[in-house]
């Protein structure tokens, strides 16, 4: 798969919650960032655990745009839930297997993580 596809499978099985399909995307050293929190998760494992539990209740993903090259790309995308829309840039490199290394994830405005994804995330 190119990395645009590998990129619209992720947001695929995120959005679905097909937690088995994502984790197959990453890398199992891959790293996770957040800047504006100062999250970071390693690991295949903590991070399917970070998505898992970290983003309980009814939300969805919308995919504006994947852009991309061989082994990196960006999207573009719509986060929802009960609380409202909010949109999202993540840059994704990939690894010479085709699976997903790192991803560095932004938001519009800086703001603190919610308490209950303390114990699943890295601050820095």
């Amino acid at each position: 798969m190119s990395a645009k596809e590998v990129v619209a499978a992720y947001w695929a099985a995120a959005d679905a919650r097909d937690w088995e399909t994502f984790g197959s995307l990453v890398a199992g050293d891959m790293l996770y960032e957040a800047p504006q929190t100062r999250e970071r998760v390693r690991g295949r494992a903590a991070y399917l655990r970070f998505n898992a539990d970290g983003f309980p209740g009814d939300w969805h993903i919308e995919v504006d745009r994947i852009t991309g090259g061989e082994r990196d790309a960006a999207s573009l995308i719509r986060f929802s839930d009960a609380d409202g829309t909010q949109s999202g840039v993540c840059f994704f490199e990939l690894g010479a297997d085709g699976l997903i290394t790192r991803i560095t994830d932004f938001w519009p405005d800086p703001y603190e993580p919610p308490a209950n994804r303390a114990g699943l995330t890295e601050r820095y």
